[in-house]
């Protein structure tokens, strides 16, 4: 079954269970009725006053019922709670589920819900009442009804019977909350608990006062009721504008990250709800900015300056999306964007472009026009996820695709995403395959492997490249490609150089002494060059094996370049110091630029092989690959041609003097004792076959 088979699976499965409990309900609360219900012509006409003052007050007082917003909707202050206990304490079950339903049909034409769910909540508030008339009937209370004095056990017996009324209440609306729209039910359980029990035990607390003290006395005092229910009115509207204030950006006003938890949640029920009415598929989005060269902004301008930019920003993005999408800030200069109700990815896309177009406008402050860029990424609900930590996460990796892409919108793609659990797997078996304390067999073995690298114009090895290979136990070869894509997002990058650098100058060392001298390639990421350590570690690895620095070459791509120039710079010019030489890999496929070659202490340039491939049957690849040994000739730099599969390449490439080139036409990459075993049997071209 594929996953969109599950997913409306599933919440078919929780529909049935839903309405199924939500029948149940409604069965047992007319059992629970239907006696006290039957006597109710018998007993309306003897009641008091004092019954039909707190009847009428329940039903006036929930016509405007305080629903604190960010809670589900059962979290709605109901006053007639009060009078509804009361009326139970002092005339019984049957006038209590009467008055609570009527107040329940009031309120619900306010709140315009649903038939079904009218009738629901009046089973819940009929089985609370008979909860709670259990209990009293258990302590034998009496003193209420009979309009006496209480004593410390009627005192406790109300005490109970309130908390058996606020368990039956609040487990019956957590279970239906629970089967309705999916989740965890602890989760479910203690996302109102805090707020209901305080504002619904106030007013169940307040019920013995009322019957045990005023309505003893006087029906006119019954009013006086209203006070106190008003301070419970107040209290829960301001604890919930002090949670509406904790849900706010203080600088930009926008909402926060826990705003934005709550709404995706919301949105991620609604949706489920839907999925389970079987209506058509829909979807929802999560959009995540982050602005390009903030940082610039606050350590050339201050502080003072970009927060002024973020509130610029904010209010553009507020004035750009639609009326019921959600702007969040993250944090620094990240912000967030929900947009609900899309039919596909292009809805998102088409919002994230008008986000785009509004940002490009200079914002000025201060007299100066401050340019404002961003990458977003998108993220769409169900596809790629169905909560919010799996949300953010895939817009997280679609928007730092978009900064490397240097691109501006990219919607999720898994293999863009580094951090799948099989890749986090992968990284795992990869550190512990490197730490030289652990032996780890199942994490499989590291080992290097060596293609030669020919001068053309004589056929002479002159050096090679090392190659990383990695055999896994349960996976076999893992691809080169695949196996650095996991090591450098994270620090396990570091170790893989340090590794490499330590095999490839032994090996080195191990040639030399028998009478083999080569120079060795090895290729390093942008993490090995943001720091000097690498220049350390060689140069201790060097003095350790007394292998020349001329031997050692590193390669490095024009991404790690453009990633960092200042630092990669620094790095280079160290290693260039110490007599390392520097290749430049790949060139022609990234952000080529002359100031590269002119600037960076290079030595090397290395043309990327999908265009050697190309230059026997294809004039442009041709045209470039003679272009760029032209400008390293002129340049003085040294060209290696990669990917040369064939002696018609071969002999294009000397044409138009290429000096150095490897591919399988020469050899394949191989371990290091098969290599010396090659060098053996090796026997030049000749040139002028």
């Amino acid at each position: 079954m594929d996953a969109a088979a599950r997913r409306n699976t599933v919440p078919a499965e929780r529909a049935a269970s839903f309405y199924t409990f939500v029948g149940a309900v409604i069965t047992v609360a007319v059992l629970v009725s239907a006696v006290p219900i039957s006597h109710l012509p018998q007993d309306l006409p003897t009641l008091p006053a004092a019954f039909w003052v707190m009847a009428a007050l329940a039903v006036l007082c929930d016509y405007r019922p305080f629903a604190p917003p960010g809670r589900r909707q059962s979290s709605a202050v109901f006053p007639s709670i009060c009078f509804t206990f009361a009326i139970l304490l002092a005339w019984g079950l049957g006038p209590a589920i009467l008055v609570q339903a009527a107040a329940v049909v009031v309120s619900s034409m306010r709140l315009h819900h649903a038939v079904w769910r009218s009738v629901f909540n009046v089973a819940q508030y009929a089985l609370a009442l008979g909860a709670a008339e259990a209990m009293l009937l258990a302590f034998g209370e009496t003193a209420f009804a009979e309009g006496v004095a209480p004593s410390w056990i009627d005192v406790v017996a109300a005490a109970a019977a309130a908390g058996a009324w606020f368990v039956v209440k609040y487990g019956t609306v957590t279970v239906a909350v629970r089967l309705h729209s999916g989740g965890n039910l602890w989760d479910t359980f203690r996302l109102g608990v805090a707020f209901e029990s305080v504002s619904i035990g106030a007013l169940l607390l307040l019920a013995p006062i009322l019957v045990g003290g005023p309505a003893s006395l006087s029906v006119a005092l019954i009013p006086l009721m209203l006070v106190p229910l008003f301070a419970v009115y107040r209290m829960s509207r301001l604890s919930s504008e002090q949670e509406h204030l904790a849900r706010l950006d203080p600088l930009t006003g926008l909402a926060n990250r826990k705003a934005l938890l709550a709404e995706v949640q919301e949105q991620a029920t609604m949706h489920a709800a839907r999925a389970a009415a079987g209506a058509p598929d829909q979807h929802f989005a999560l959009l995540l900015l982050d602005l390009d060269r903030f940082k610039h902004v606050n350590d050339a301008l201050g502080h003072a300056v970009g927060d002024q930019l973020l509130i610029e920003v904010s209010g553009r993005l507020v004035q750009t999306v639609g009326r019921t999408d959600v702007v969040a800030r993250l944090g620094g200069d990240e912000f967030a964007i929900l947009t609900p109700r899309l039919t596909d990815a292009g809805g998102a896309r088409t919002l994230a472009d008008r986000i785009v177009a509004t940002l490009a406008e200079p914002v000025a402050l201060d007299g100066l026009p401050l340019d404002v860029a961003g990458s977003i990424g998108i993220a769409l609900y169900p596809e790629h996820g169905e909560d919010f930590a799996t949300l953010m996460r895939h817009a997280d990796v679609a928007m730092y695709d978009a900064k490397h892409r240097r691109d501006t919108v990219v919607v999720y793609a898994p293999e863009s995403d580094h951090n799948t659990p099989e890749r986090l797997s992968l990284l795992g078996d990869l550190r512990r395959a490197l730490d030289p304390e652990v032996a780890a067999p199942d994490a499989g073995e590291i080992t290097m492997y060596y293609q030669p690298q020919i001068e053309i114009q004589t056929g002479a090895v002159v050096g090679v490249e090392a190659l990383l290979r990695w055999r896994h136990p349960k996976r076999g070869m893992v691809d080169p490609e695949e196996l650095i894509k996991v090591a450098e997002q994270s620090a396990v990058m570091r170790l893989l150089t340090r590794r490499v650098v330590d095999d490839v100058v032994e090996q080195l060392a191990k040639w030399q002494a028998a009478g083999v001298c080569l120079r060795a390639a090895v290729n390093v990421s942008i993490r090995d060059l943001h720091t000097l350590e690498i220049v350390d570690q060689i140069r201790e690895r060097l003095t350790r094996f007394a292998v020349s620095p001329a031997q050692l070459q590193l390669e490095i791509t024009e991404g790690a370049l453009m990633a960092d120039p200042r630092r990669v710079l620094a790095t280079l010019s160290e290693l260039a110091k110490l007599g390392v030489a520097v290749a430049l890999d790949d060139f022609g496929t990234g952000y080529s630029s002359m100031q590269h070659l002119r600037r960076l202490p290079l030595t090397e340039v290395k043309v990327d092989r999908s265009f050697v491939l190309g230059m026997a049957t294809d004039a442009d690849d041709h045209a470039i690959v003679r272009t760029v040994i032209d400008l390293a000739g002129a340049l003085g730099l040294r060209v290696v041609a990669e990917g040369v599969e064939d002696e018609r390449t071969w002999r294009l490439l000397r044409s138009v003097g290429c000096h150095v080139a490897q591919g399988w036409f020469y050899a394949r990459p191989m371990p290091a004792d098969e290599l010396a075993e090659w060098l053996g049997r090796y026997r030049p071209l000749n040139p002028s076959s």
